[in-house]
């Protein structure tokens, strides 16, 4: 395992440790400015990644630390997201993770995403490939849309913005955190996944970095190579599946 990656993994273990205090279904939450919820729990993990992570001459983006854009001048960028999922966090589903990658001059390299509740650790970088639990893995071979799994946004089927594919010939399984959804692609769990509405970098960096080493492929509207850490964290989408139903998935959408 690389150094990098193995940062990566020992990050995930403090931050697992850490996040073990507090019962998912049973903590409280405020609201952040712009409506989504945060817990006690995301701002201990934010401090706890940064700790364990950051090193001089690095740069760092999360979604629960201000921004400093002195990280856009900075060739490795930490891009984390300490509870991706907070709403299935603070309801007790199952479906939150802790999500850390490294970005080198704009690309997703390593990726590592920790579901505590569900006891699962994907790890990966590009070239070394992708093990969740330390057992290999890689993205799905089918090359069929039809009976493929599709993993969907919980809040946008709520929203009704998938009644549109209901008649589609994948199956559309709901799930939270769309890092968690990215990892499952990753390890082969499920063939596909693409979002409706727009994600910040550090919603999809990590799962990005293992769809990648896993073998699939991932784009949004700036192509199928990802550029991160930019000005503007907002992607307006994101689609990724294994190599073999890719170009099927994009075509259909």
């Amino acid at each position: 395992m690389s150094r990098d990656l193995q940062r990566i993994k020992q990050a995930l273990e403090s931050a697992r440790k850490a996040v073990s205090v507090f019962t998912p279904g049973r903590i409280d939450s405020e609201k952040k400015h712009g409506g989504d919820p945060v817990t006690e729990a995301d701002l201990l993990l934010d401090k706890v990644l940064k700790e364990a992570l950051l090193e001089p001459g690095e740069g760092w983006l999360s979604e629960e630390t201000a921004d400093d854009l002195s990280r856009l001048d900075k060739e490795r960028v930490w891009i984390v997201d300490p509870i991706d999922g907070t709403r299935e966090f603070i309801e007790g589903i199952a479906e939150w993770c802790i999500s850390v990658a490294l970005v080198i001059n704009g690309s997703p390299v390593c990726g590592g995403i920790c579901n505590p509740a569900a006891d699962q650790l994907f790890l990966g970088s590009v070239g070394e490939g992708v093990t969740l639990n330390g057992r290999p893995v890689r993205t799905s071979d089918k090359a069929d849309l039809e009976g493929a799994k599709i993993l969907a946004s919980r809040s946008e089927i709520r929203r009704g913005q998938w009644v549109r594919f209901e008649q589609a010939p994948f199956e559309i399984i709901p799930m939270g955190s769309v890092a968690y959804k990215l990892a499952c692609v990753s390890a082969g769990l499920a063939d596909g996944t693409f979002t409706l509405v727009p994600k910040n970098e550090w919603d999809i960096a990590a799962g990005a970095a293992l769809v990648l080493a896993a073998g699939g492929r991932i784009k949004n509207s700036n192509g199928p190579l990802l550029s991160l850490n930019r000005c503007e964290t907002i992607l307006d989408y994101l689609i990724a599946s294994g190599d073999a139903l890719f170009d099927q998935l994009v075509n259909y959408i």
